[in-house]
């Protein structure tokens, strides 16, 4: 029965992982097609919400159904509860990664303004966290969370200079205010990703050590 368990608990995380690596895909995606004006890698993006939305509700059946059948405890428990978690910041990620291929589709063709500020830069920071998050779910390592607080001001300060600039160019030229509220829409949905990899890395901590921390 223990086996039985442990196998199925394992099963939960690789699933979790699939999870991951699908809403990891559709943000990156998005603000790739954002920075090139690409419809097609917005088309995938959206694409891909059914199956996102499809994947957090069967990953929550399957560890409820473990709690009920095995009624776990200590660490088996923590990772079942840092699972539930995860699976929620990670269909939020993926969310947020269609509301950003949305803005692509709103924009186009375009031009874009000024490189379109600071935004890439914004998202490598952003998934940088997220699959490091990832990393120290599989492997225990929590070294890699441990900035996890610094990387998160990086990110919101970057948030407030997208608005900056983008503030700056409405006011030389009014005709630049619907591109650059959009610009200020992606940042903030950027920055609210990299508090959804502070949420994550909580749970994994305290998953791995039974205390809880505060990230962000």
């Amino acid at each position: 029965m223990v086996e039985k368990f442990h196998i199925q608990l394992e099963k939960l995380k690789e699933k979790v992982l699939e999870m991951s690596n699908l809403s990891t895909a559709m943000l990156c995606t998005a603000v790739e097609s954002l920075k090139s004006l690409d419809l097609e890698k917005a088309e995938w993006v959206n694409s891909k919400k059914k199956e996102l939305a499809k994947m957090n509700v069967d990953l929550e059946e399957d560890a409820l159904q473990l709690i009920a059948l095995y009624q776990p405890m200590a660490r088996d428990m923590r990772t079942i509860a840092c699972c539930l978690k995860m699976i929620v910041d990670l269909n939020r990620i993926g969310r947020y990664g269609k509301d950003i291929a949305k803005v692509t589709t709103e924009i186009y063709p375009g031009p874009h303004i000024k490189k379109i500020v600071t935004i890439p830069h914004m998202n490598e920071l952003v998934c940088k966290m997220i699959n490091d998050a990832r990393t120290a779910f599989i492997n225990g390592d929590l070294s890699l969370i441990k900035d996890f607080s610094e990387r998160d001001n990086d990110v919101d300060s970057l948030r407030y200079s997208v608005y900056r600039e983008c503030v700056s160019y409405m006011m030389e030229n009014p005709a630049n205010i619907t591109i650059c509220t959009q610009y200020i829409l992606v940042a903030r949905y950027l920055e609210r990703c990299g508090d959804h990899a502070c949420d994550m890395a909580e749970e994994i901590y305290y998953m791995n050590t039974g205390k809880r921390i505060e990230l962000k």
